[in-house]
């Protein structure tokens, strides 16, 4: 004998479906659970740059981390993510700071390589903060900005052993080769090495 199916009611049907077009991340409890871990730090969101602008790997295992680079990005917060999010550009940083408040945007994992140096030696063993703003604009360089970075900085160089002084954290213009010039003279190497260290 045949048993008779039972078939979904128009009403779940419905719901299934509505559900089903929700973007996951608007669903209960998975929005903070995805972005936390995606992220290396907490409070920073992830904005992922484009899997055709960074190199997977698994450092420190590896190549060790023995620098964080400070860049200044010479476009605004929205335009970097952009860019580093066209598979064209071929570039991306680790993080980008934001000058108005010191929000931090994650673009690329710490354990994959970030093309940021413009040197791939360095690239491979250094952690890129790029930073919203101008070489030549030195109110870009917000408190909030500083403090902000400062503390990614100093998380950063705990995790991975990396000295927190100047041979280790350094401008984008002292890696060899490159032709940049960022973060620039106005740039408070002082106050940001001291915010580093004592926060």
């Amino acid at each position: 004998m045949e048993r008779a199916r039972s078939f979904p009611s128009r009403r779940r049907l419905l719901k299934g479906a509505a559900l089903a077009a929700l973007p996951y991340s608007l669903l209960p409890g998975t929005r903070a659970t995805a972005q936390a871990a995606a992220v290396d730090h907490p409070g920073v969101e992830w904005v992922p740059a484009s899997t055709s602008n960074y190199t997977a790997s698994n450092r420190p295992t590896s190549c060790p981390l023995d620098y964080v680079i400070i860049h200044v990005t010479q476009e605004t917060y929205p335009t970097t993510l952009s860019i580093f999010q066209n598979p064209q550009k071929k570039v991306s940083a680790h993080y980008l700071v934001r000058s108005a408040d010191g929000h931090v945007a994650q673009c690329v994992r710490e354990h994959d390589i970030a093309w940021h140096a413009g040197n791939w030696d360095y690239n491979t063993r250094s952690i890129g903060i790029e930073h919203e703003g101008w070489v030549d604009r030195p109110a870009y360089f917000t408190n909030a900005l500083y403090e902000e970075s400062a503390k990614l900085t100093a998380a950063i160089c705990t995790q991975y052993g990396i000295p927190k002084d100047r041979a280790h954290i350094l401008g984008h213009y002292q890696v060899p080769g490159t032709d940049h010039t960022d973060p620039g003279p106005n740039w408070d190497w002082t106050r940001y090495i001291r915010l580093v260290n004592f926060g």
